[in-house]
């Protein structure tokens, strides 16, 4: 159990039996009244962001984080395997733990697998990842007023993102994983 007085930014705590990272955290003491601390929590299995406010001094149970390196392997009916970069040993984890981030993931890609109390509660992967565009229309000069079009890409794993008119296939790009945007082109 921890007080209201040593939350951080960034340590796990529970709340209603479900794990929630702390953002952000304010001290509040008005003029009149209770001390209170304003948070902004996110929920570690969903990753839904919502705000909530303890009295000063308020207790609560603190959850144990750990972060572990993974090496992605294969997919196969809505269970993704991965390799644990110590032990070697393969672990199964399902579509619905890994959400969005399936869009991603290449083989032999190396994630971070995040555990609380030793249960499975959320993938990392890195924040930039590169790409070979697979399948997009051909862009012409002249089919925009402003050079900020896009146009959509199918790439290596099947996922489709906008990208700008230049881009073709063939073509290696680099993509924020956080956003699943289009960051730059890469030279071969």
């Amino acid at each position: 159990m921890i007080g209201t007085n040593q939350f951080k930014s960034g340590i796990a705590i529970e709340i209603d039996s479900k794990i929630f990272t702390i953002l952000e955290f304010q001290h509040i003491k008005p003029g009149k009244g209770q001390a209170f601390v304003r948070t902004r929590l996110r929920n570690v299995e969903t990753g839904q962001v919502l705000d909530r406010t303890f009295r000063a001094g308020e207790k609560v149970n603190d959850v144990y984080m750990e972060e572990k390196k993974y090496q992605y392997l294969y997919a196969s009916n809505g269970r993704y395997h991965f390799m644990d970069h110590d032990s070697y040993e393969e672990t199964e984890i399902d579509e619905s733990l890994i959400g969005d981030s399936k869009n991603f993931l290449k083989e032999n890609m190396e994630i971070s697998i995040l555990l609380a109390n030793n249960k499975m509660v959320g993938v990392n992967l890195p924040n930039f990842v590169e790409f070979a565009i697979v399948g997009t229309e051909p862009g012409f000069k002249g089919d925009t007023v402003k050079g900020a079009a896009s146009k959509p890409a199918k790439i290596e794993t099947g996922a489709t993102i906008q990208v700008p008119l230049f881009i073709e296939t063939g073509e290696i790009i680099k993509i924020d994983t956080r956003t699943g945007k289009y960051v730059e082109r890469v030279k071969k």
